[in-house]
Protein backbone atom coordinates (compact mmCIF):
# COMPACT_ATOMS: atom_id res chain seq x y z
CA UNK A 1 0.00 0.00 0.00
CA UNK A 2 2.71 2.58 0.84
CA UNK A 3 4.45 3.79 -2.33
CA UNK A 4 7.45 5.66 -0.85
CA UNK A 5 9.84 5.12 2.06
CA UNK A 6 8.21 8.01 3.93
CA UNK A 7 4.77 6.46 3.45
CA UNK A 8 6.16 3.09 4.54
CA UNK A 9 7.58 4.64 7.71
CA UNK A 10 4.26 6.38 8.42
CA UNK A 11 2.34 3.14 7.86
CA UNK A 12 4.76 1.34 10.18
CA UNK A 13 4.32 4.05 12.80
CA UNK A 14 0.52 3.75 12.66
CA UNK A 15 0.66 -0.05 12.83
CA UNK A 16 3.13 0.06 15.73
CA UNK A 17 0.88 2.37 17.73
CA UNK A 18 -2.34 0.43 17.05
CA UNK A 19 -0.71 -2.92 17.82
CA UNK A 20 0.99 -1.62 20.96
CA UNK A 21 -2.20 -0.01 22.28
CA UNK A 22 -4.35 -3.10 21.71
CA UNK A 23 -1.82 -5.39 23.34
CA UNK A 24 -1.34 -3.00 26.27
CA UNK A 25 -5.09 -2.86 26.87
CA UNK A 26 -5.18 -6.66 26.84
CA UNK A 27 -2.18 -7.09 29.15
CA UNK A 28 -3.29 -4.31 31.50
CA UNK A 29 -6.72 -5.96 31.80
CA UNK A 30 -5.07 -9.29 32.64
CA UNK A 31 -2.70 -7.62 35.12
CA UNK A 32 -5.58 -5.89 36.93
CA UNK A 33 -7.70 -8.99 37.51
CA UNK A 34 -8.65 -10.37 34.11
CA UNK A 35 -10.90 -9.53 31.21
CA UNK A 36 -14.06 -10.37 33.16
CA UNK A 37 -13.41 -7.57 35.67
CA UNK A 38 -11.93 -5.03 33.24
CA UNK A 39 -12.82 -1.38 33.88
CA UNK A 40 -12.42 1.83 31.88
CA UNK A 41 -9.31 2.63 33.93
CA UNK A 42 -7.45 0.07 31.79
CA UNK A 43 -7.67 2.29 28.69
CA UNK A 44 -5.80 5.17 30.28
CA UNK A 45 -3.18 2.96 31.90
CA UNK A 46 -2.63 1.19 28.58
CA UNK A 47 -2.21 4.53 26.85
CA UNK A 48 0.57 5.38 29.28
CA UNK A 49 2.46 2.16 28.51
CA UNK A 50 1.78 2.57 24.78
CA UNK A 51 3.55 5.94 24.94
CA UNK A 52 6.86 4.08 24.97
CA UNK A 53 6.08 0.49 23.90
CA UNK A 54 5.18 1.56 20.35
CA UNK A 55 8.83 2.52 19.89
CA UNK A 56 9.99 -1.03 20.67
CA UNK A 57 7.39 -2.37 18.21
CA UNK A 58 8.50 0.08 15.51
CA UNK A 59 12.22 -0.64 15.92
CA UNK A 60 11.88 -4.43 16.12
CA UNK A 61 9.46 -4.60 13.19
CA UNK A 62 11.85 -2.54 11.06
CA UNK A 63 14.98 -4.41 12.11
CA UNK A 64 13.71 -7.97 11.66
CA UNK A 65 9.99 -8.46 12.28
CA UNK A 66 8.65 -7.41 8.89
CA UNK A 67 11.55 -8.90 6.94
CA UNK A 68 11.34 -12.32 8.61
CA UNK A 69 7.55 -12.30 8.47
CA UNK A 70 7.62 -11.63 4.72
CA UNK A 71 10.36 -14.22 4.24
CA UNK A 72 8.37 -16.92 6.03
CA UNK A 73 5.20 -15.96 4.16
CA UNK A 74 7.11 -16.21 0.87
CA UNK A 75 8.22 -19.74 1.77
CA UNK A 76 4.65 -20.78 2.55
CA UNK A 77 3.02 -19.10 -0.44
CA UNK A 78 3.37 -20.26 -4.03
CA UNK A 79 3.89 -18.10 -7.10
CA UNK A 80 0.24 -17.29 -7.85
CA UNK A 81 -1.96 -16.47 -4.88
CA UNK A 82 -5.12 -14.60 -4.09
CA UNK A 83 -4.22 -11.14 -2.69
CA UNK A 84 -6.36 -11.83 0.39
CA UNK A 85 -4.42 -15.02 1.08
CA UNK A 86 -1.10 -13.16 0.63
CA UNK A 87 -2.22 -10.46 3.09
CA UNK A 88 -3.47 -13.05 5.59
CA UNK A 89 -0.27 -15.12 5.47
CA UNK A 90 1.99 -12.06 5.61
CA UNK A 91 0.12 -10.67 8.62
CA UNK A 92 0.10 -14.04 10.40
CA UNK A 93 3.79 -14.75 9.81
CA UNK A 94 4.75 -11.24 10.89
CA UNK A 95 2.87 -11.81 14.17
CA UNK A 96 4.69 -15.16 14.40
CA UNK A 97 7.97 -13.21 14.51
CA UNK A 98 6.85 -10.09 16.37
CA UNK A 99 5.01 -11.76 19.25
CA UNK A 100 8.03 -13.70 20.59
CA UNK A 101 10.24 -10.64 20.01
CA UNK A 102 7.95 -8.23 21.84
CA UNK A 103 7.29 -10.85 24.52
CA UNK A 104 11.03 -10.89 25.22
CA UNK A 105 10.99 -7.10 25.61
CA UNK A 106 7.92 -7.28 27.87
CA UNK A 107 9.35 -10.13 29.97
CA UNK A 108 12.57 -8.22 30.60
CA UNK A 109 10.88 -4.89 31.19
CA UNK A 110 7.75 -5.82 33.14
CA UNK A 111 8.71 -9.09 34.83
CA UNK A 112 12.37 -8.45 35.68
CA UNK A 113 13.27 -4.75 35.57
CA UNK A 114 10.01 -3.18 36.78
CA UNK A 115 8.51 -6.31 38.33
CA UNK A 116 11.51 -7.28 40.43
CA UNK A 117 11.60 -10.84 39.12
CA UNK A 118 14.69 -12.99 38.84
CA UNK A 119 16.82 -12.93 35.68
CA UNK A 120 17.10 -16.70 36.13
CA UNK A 121 13.34 -17.00 35.61
CA UNK A 122 13.42 -14.97 32.37
CA UNK A 123 12.85 -18.02 30.11
CA UNK A 124 9.67 -18.87 32.04
CA UNK A 125 8.49 -15.24 31.98
CA UNK A 126 9.10 -15.13 28.22
CA UNK A 127 7.26 -18.40 27.46
CA UNK A 128 4.32 -17.32 29.64
CA UNK A 129 4.16 -13.98 27.84
CA UNK A 130 4.29 -15.57 24.37
CA UNK A 131 1.58 -18.10 25.23
CA UNK A 132 -0.60 -15.42 26.78
CA UNK A 133 -0.18 -12.87 23.98
CA UNK A 134 0.03 -14.81 20.72
CA UNK A 135 -3.70 -15.49 20.24
CA UNK A 136 -4.59 -11.87 21.02
CA UNK A 137 -1.76 -10.48 18.88
CA UNK A 138 -2.88 -12.51 15.87
CA UNK A 139 -6.56 -11.63 16.24
CA UNK A 140 -5.83 -7.98 17.04
CA UNK A 141 -3.56 -7.69 14.00
CA UNK A 142 -5.99 -9.35 11.60
CA UNK A 143 -9.25 -7.84 12.79
CA UNK A 144 -8.44 -4.49 14.41
CA UNK A 145 -4.96 -2.97 14.11
CA UNK A 146 -4.43 -3.98 10.48
CA UNK A 147 -7.81 -2.78 9.16
CA UNK A 148 -7.74 0.44 11.23
CA UNK A 149 -4.18 1.21 10.12
CA UNK A 150 -5.03 0.63 6.45
CA UNK A 151 -8.19 2.75 6.75
CA UNK A 152 -6.30 5.65 8.36
CA UNK A 153 -3.48 5.33 5.84
CA UNK A 154 -5.90 5.46 2.88
CA UNK A 155 -7.59 8.54 4.37
CA UNK A 156 -4.25 10.33 4.79
CA UNK A 157 -2.73 9.14 1.49
CA UNK A 158 -5.71 8.63 -0.85
CA UNK A 159 -3.51 8.53 -3.96
CA UNK A 160 -1.93 5.26 -2.82
CA UNK A 161 -5.12 3.25 -3.38
CA UNK A 162 -4.78 1.11 -6.51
Amino acid sequence: MPKTKLQGAFFGLLMSITMAYGMEVYNMAIKTGGLSVMTNKVFGEALLETSYMWLFVFVISNLWGNRLGHLVAGKVLGKENNPLWVWLMTSATTVLVMCPSMSAVAAVLFSVVLGGGSWGELPAYWVRTVLQNFPMALLWNLFAAGPVTRLLFRKIFPQTVS
